[in-house]
């Protein structure tokens, strides 16, 4: 800022500038190159956290629990193996053993956040605090867990035109039977699934509203939101008064 106070001219071009543009000092003189030409690519894959706190690579995996939760929950005794196959991210960041200190740890742990839909049915913000932890059916369903990258989850993660994260959970029991092998492409957050999670995403925003502001300011937010013309004739920093606590 005192640069531009005192009038000092920066580079025409910060990119291609010989020697000092970015080009030079970080590509050794290579130009940027882009998979596509700019649009809108990024704002239609936005993936929106909708349904469970869960760290993004377990998502499909905590749905597939959910599944599994009914069948499971009554012979929980009774496993012998629970399978979950993931993409190489999942395998790499979130395939966790041993003891988990703290929520963190739990929130990047799939094995946990496997164990605890397929035991209660749910996964809420409260299930990763160390009261839920402390239930012993959490830890003794992640001994009996195996993590291994699915090869095709692997390439339709990277897969530009995908964009999956899919995740697979299959339950086996002492007596030889097993349950069916839930796999889920893509959670309910990815643009493939825009008419299933918008509705989804609207109560969640509606909540968290509830949940910190006015009942009477809530309503109005609501409403400027509803409306696209009420929305863009409205200024920005307005907009925004309206989320002050």
């Amino acid at each position: 800022l005192n640069a531009v106070d005192r009038g000092v001219v920066g580079y025409p071009s910060a990119l291609s500038a010989k020697t000092w543009g970015f080009y030079d000092v970080a590509f050794k003189g290579k130009a940027f190159e882009f998979e596509r030409p700019f649009g809108s690519y990024v704002m239609e894959n936005v993936l929106f956290k909708i349904s469970y706190p869960a760290e993004f690579h377990a998502q499909t995996a905590v749905e597939c629990a959910m599944r599994l939760h009914a069948e499971v929950a009554l012979r929980l005794d009774q496993i012998e193996r629970i399978e979950i196959e993931t993409q190489e991210a999942g395998a790499r960041i979130i395939d966790k053993t041993g003891p988990l200190a703290n929520y963190a740890d739990r929130d990047h742990c799939i094995q946990y956040m496997v164990a605890v839909p397929l035991i209660f049915g749910r996964l809420v913000a409260a299930d990763y605090g160390d009261a839920v932890a402390a239930d012993p059916r959490i830890g003794a369903l992640r001994s009996k867990m195996s993590v291994r990258e699915n090869p095709q989850f692997t390439r339709d993660y990277f897969d530009a035109g995908k964009r999956y994260i899919g995740n697979s959970v299959q339950v086996f029991y002492k007596d030889g039977s097993h349950s069916e092998k839930v796999a889920i492409d893509y959670p309910i957050g990815h643009r493939k699934r825009r008419t299933e999670g918008i509705p989804v995403l609207l109560q969640k925003f509606e909540g968290a509203l509830r949940g910190h502001l006015p009942q009477q300011r809530v309503q109005h937010i609501l409403e400027v939101c509803a409306s696209a013309e009420r929305f863009d004739a409205m200024p920005v920093h307005r907009f925004m008064d309206l989320f002050a606590l």
